[in-house]
């Protein structure tokens, strides 16, 4: 008998995860498709076909990512972001989600990911620094010559113990 559980607990955590998957995708393609009719039903008037919804809503979604990529948009965009920027209890929430979707973003992970190698002169020390900035405009005089860029030093700050 002890078999029999051990067999169907090992074949419930085999199926539960994948059962749950795509239980949740089915229910957020529902839903994204009837989101999408919703807005689009004025448009389309009677021709729809299942998918429909979420394909004009993959379209519209790649239209405005072209649009936010021209640089008059981008200001558009930079006016419109205002209010969510400057409300206490709104600016958390979506300062938040923005830097959420940001760490997904192609541009970002050019520069998020370079690690670097940084030499002290004089020293046989080398140490490991992640690239946090590349222009460096707006910062005093002194930084700004030739090539550098911003790099972040990691540092433990352990109390005892060997590191």
């Amino acid at each position: 008998m002890t078999r029999l559980y051990k067999y169907f607990f090992r074949g419930l955590i085999t199926v539960l995860p994948l059962a749950l998957t795509i239980y949740l995708l089915y229910i957020f393609l529902a839903w994204t498709e009837a989101v999408a009719l919703t807005f689009l039903r004025p448009f389309i008037g009677g021709f729809y076909f299942p998918g429909l919804g979420l394909l004009l809503g993959i379209l519209g979604i790649l239209a405005i990512g072209y649009l936010v990529s021209k640089e008059r948009v981008k200001r558009v965009m930079a006016l419109l972001e205002m209010p969510f920027t400057n409300l206490p209890v709104v600016k958390s929430i979506y300062s938040s989600l923005k830097s959420f979707a940001d760490y997904f973003s192609p541009s970002s992970k050019a520069t998020a990911q370079q690690v670097v190698i940084l030499r002290i002169p004089g020293q046989q020390l080398e140490l490991v620094g992640l690239v946090t900035r590349r222009n460096l405009e707006g910062l005093p005089e002194g930084f700004t010559q030739g090539d550098r860029v911003a790099v972040y030093l990691p540092m433990g700050y352990m109390i005892g113990g060997y590191t």
